[in-house]
């Protein structure tokens, strides 16, 4: 079946994310599409954002079960939901309880296979922001949590954390002003349709 879909790419910096309104009604039809599906990792510069704009949600992140925590990084591993599993910030009810800003990378960034955006000529622009940011997002996790370490703090440790948080608003700033120069040369938003062949069920690729 061809169906017609709208794409949004939003240029917010750091907190940049991909929409597609698609994902109301997911093709999969499971009640949780890509978040029966991955395990979300939240990293020092998701924490600086939270700090910065929702501190009581890094604690419910740590309040949760099953949970993998590493010295500058955690993982909320999937949970138990009927014959498989969903990220434990999605309900089907409302879907991710989190808003775009505030998710991690791979669910802010995340458009299904079968969409395949990156192969219209017309949005290579978007295509070379995103790679550029990926890796920049990486690169600085990388060195923040070199940093953090070196002055010996770390996630493990429960009784740091209050320090670790404390550091990462210092060094946070230190290690993202300027901010890289790709940012300013994109639009803040633009949207873009799309015809597509929808496949229903699992069928419908992840």
């Amino acid at each position: 079946m061809q169906k017609n879909l709208a794409i949004t790419f939003y240029n917010r910096g750091l907190r940049s994310y991909i929409e597609v309104d698609l994902c109301r009604q997911c093709p999969r039809q499971d009640d949780k599409g890509c978040c029966g599906y991955y395990s979300p990792v939240f990293y020092p510069t998701d924490f600086a954002y939270l700090l910065q704009h929702r501190p009581s949600l890094i604690d419910e992140i740590f309040a949760l079960p099953h949970i993998t925590v590493l010295d500058s990084s955690v993982t909320l591993n999937q949970i138990i939901d009927g014959d498989g599993y969903r990220c434990p910030f999605h309900t089907q009810e409302s879907g991710c309880l989190l808003s775009q800003d505030l998710r991690e990378t791979i669910c802010r960034h995340f458009v299904c296979p079968g969409i395949n955006w990156q192969c219209e000529a017309t949005l290579a622009h978007w295509k070379d922001f995103f790679d550029q940011l990926f890796q920049y997002e990486i690169d600085l996790n990388n060195r923040l949590a070199i940093t953090l370490k070196e002055k010996g703090l770390s996630l493990r440790n429960l009784a740091q954390r209050p320090a670790y948080f404390k550091e990462l608003q210092i060094v946070f700033p230190q290690l993202t002003r300027p901010a890289p120069h790709f940012f300013a040369n994109y639009p803040q938003q633009e949207t873009v349709l799309l015809t597509r062949a929808i496949t229903s069920g699992k069928d419908w690729p992840l």
